[in-house]
């Protein structure tokens, strides 16, 4: 899939981003055509070479429909838990670097479960944080709706703040 300048996009693992410029730019002797993105949720630049795009999982913007699919999936709370913590963490990381909704969803049930009966480690926290940002910033532009009113769907769908234990 090809983008031009000026699309949102998602990179799995980093959110969404917005493509600012299409170079060519050289890397150890060998030309290759760049993106050069913009990360909306930090302002940091990222280039991806266009050959690599598709295997780094550089996707669109989800659709409206699964936009809704997603967040009604979030409000019926239907997750998954693994109980070893090691498991947990490695299986929600795989998730959240697909890039795709329903995992990101999955992990931000999974995480929001596992604080209802106990406090999260600092690494599940900051996973269940970043996995918040990037379901808030997708949803808030395919929506055109401010990202504090996505966040606060989103938290009060989840039925809780989550608590942290210092690792």
């Amino acid at each position: 899939m090809r983008f031009k300048v000026g699309d949102t996009v998602v990179y799995p693992s980093q959110g969404v981003s917005v493509v600012e410029d299409i170079s060519k730019e050289v890397f150890a002797g060998t030309e290759m055509k760049c993106y050069h993105l913009r990360l909306v949720g930090s302002d940091s630049k990222v280039m991806v070479p266009v050959d690599n795009s598709e295997r780094v999982g550089l996707r669109p913007l989800s659709e409206k429909k699964q936009v809704k699919k997603v967040m009604r999936r979030l409000k019926a709370a239907e997750g998954e838990n693994a109980e070893d913590w090691k498991d947990r963490y490695r299986a929600n990381l795989d998730r959240i670097k697909t890039g795709d909704l329903d995992e990101i969803v999955d992990v931000l049930l999974c995480l929001a479960e596992v604080a209802s009966r106990k406090t999260l480690s600092f690494r599940e926290r900051k996973m269940y944080d970043h996995a918040r940002q990037l379901l808030v910033n997708e949803v808030a532009i395919v929506d055109k709706r401010d990202a504090g009113k996505v966040e606060q769907q989103v938290e009060d769908a989840l039925g809780h703040v989550v608590k942290v234990d210092d690792e």
